[in-house]
């Protein structure tokens, strides 16, 4: 039986614009989804039906075309205020108020007409690649007793149970591409400054932006243009350090026509091969050939690329560490009450010194260099997304040093993009089989990384892959539910 839900999010934008239904009907039937389905999913830890139901209803039925996201239901990744509604930031070590003022991502969402139905989960200050807070676990709905990866766990989950037709997460060293991977979702990491809302060097090594969750590429494409223009003009925010592409049109447009014959790197090896384990799962490897196979049918080039020899390891670790330093500085705080990942985290944070953490920075930006220049004769290159299946849940552990390890053990491809700021996109190529020892129907994707900038040449090899792979008919148990 068809329901709203099963429109993608292009498809009920439409449907809400020609008047076939209104922005509350939309509202009301995924709060419905919401109240029946997440208690045993944990994608969402506020729900503002209230304050929904009040915004849908004063949005009207006439949708401005200027508005890319009209009356299409969303959610606020809970690291990031929204005036009136607390922000827990997964974590207990914090007081419990409500926001003064609202965040420019959430601006920039409210601007493009989206409809907020609360606050997704994340984990402890988006710290970790983790599902498991301190007040809740959020679980991956193709099998509840695995996680979904993180940070944008509670975003991923509610785009691929029907919770939401898409979604906006944050991404400072996988936290779109990896939930979004372990979950069938399509997740998009714009380059770094594309989407001005995000300031372009923020925080250590400038690594965090916004980015689309969605289940198919020209949805993508659609959020991608919400988050560069939110009202269809040219974005007057100080943050964007991308300049405009004059001529080269939406990104929605190069999601839908999806062409171009294109020169793909395949990748051998990782940054942090030198000092972490990583052993790829070969259902892995199987997504990567499945897509190195349909890229040739459509006529791309694949050519091998290695990784550059250049130090990585250690000094995006202490990137990671620095970035924590500042957490006791935070008004409120309970250090006492921090995971012991985040606590580990502020401890070495905090002996680092000024000339460490620069000489951190100075490595990065040799490795982004490096990196660059080694990819610079690629249209985009091709790695797994993950090097492993969706974990099960408690994976990680309570030994800090040993969960941060896992964590880039399980995604050693997705950071250094946000390290050299170039855009990058997970596609859900695969899933595993009956053979394989964790069972059959897990999702596994593939990533490719672009030139900066290069974001339409990602969402034209999605589109093509899309096609031919038509990974949007998938979905898990709780999307009939």
């Amino acid at each position: 039986m068809f329901e709203l839900h099963h429109l993608t999010a292009q498809e009920l934008w439409d449907w809400i614009r020609r008047g076939d239904a209104t922005a509350l009907e939309v509202t009301e039937h995924y709060l419905a989804r919401i109240a029946r389905l997440d208690p045993a999913l944990g994608a969402f830890v506020t729900v503002t039906a209230d304050a929904a139901r009040d915004r849908a209803e004063h949005l009207g039925h006439r949708v401005p075309t200027s508005r890319p996201l009209w009356g299409l239901p969303s959610a606020d990744k809970d690291l990031y205020d929204r005036a009136g509604v607390r922000t827990r930031h997964g974590t207990t070590s914090l007081p419990e108020r409500p926001a003064p003022v609202d965040h420019p991502l959430v601006a920039a969402l409210d601007a493009a007409g989206a409809v907020s139905l609360g606050k997704t989960a994340s984990p402890e200050f988006g710290m970790s690649s983790s599902s498991e807070t301190r007040f809740g676990v959020t679980r991956n709905p193709y099998d509840t007793s695995r996680a979904p990866g993180g940070s944008s766990s509670g975003a991923a989950v509610a785009v691929a149970a029907g919770l939401l037709p898409a979604a906006v997460g944050t991404d400072g060293g996988g936290s779109v591409r990896i939930p979004a991977a372990a979950t069938g979702l399509v997740g998009l990491k714009p380059s770094r400054g594309r989407v001005p809302s995000m300031p372009g060097r923020s925080g250590v090594g400038g690594l965090s932006v916004a980015g689309p969750i969605t289940r198919t590429v020209a949805d993508a494409g659609m959020l991608l243009d919400a988050l560069v223009a939110p009202t269809g003009l040219p974005e007057p925010h100080p943050y964007a350090l991308v300049t405009p592409d004059v001529g080269e049109g939406p990104f929605t447009a190069a999601a839908v026509r999806g062409e171009g014959r294109f020169v793909v790197g395949l990748l051998e090896g990782s940054p942090w091969d030198d000092t972490v384990d990583v052993v790829v799962d070969p259902a892995a490897r199987a997504a990567v050939e499945t897509a190195v196979r349909v890229l040739g049918e459509v006529g791309h080039g694949v050519e091998d690329v290695r990784m550059p020899r250049a130090p990585y390891a250690d000094a995006f670790r202490v990137a990671w560490e620095s970035s924590a330093a500042r957490l006791p500085m935070v008004p409120g705080i309970d250090l006492t009450e921090l995971t012991p990942l985040v606590s580990w985290l502020v401890d070495r944070g905090r002996t680092l010194t000024g000339t460490q953490v620069l000489d951190a920075m100075t490595a990065l930006d040799t490795f982004s260099a490096a990196l660059i220049g080694t990819f610079d004769r690629f249209d985009a290159v091709l790695t797994p997304t993950l090097a492993l299946t969706p974990r099960p849940l408690g994976w990680y552990g309570d030994d800090p040093e040993e969960d941060f390890r896992r964590q880039c053990a399980y995604s050693p491809w997705t950071s250094m993009a946000n390290v050299a700021g170039l855009p990058a996109i997970t596609l859900p190529v695969g899933v595993t089989d009956e053979e394989h020892p964790d069972g059959a129907g897990l999702p596994m994707g593939v990533q490719l990384i672009g030139r900066p900038g290069g974001e339409r040449v990602l969402l034209a090899i999605g589109a093509q892959l899309e096609r031919r792979l038509r990974w949007q008919r998938r979905h898990p148990a709780a999307w009939t539910a």
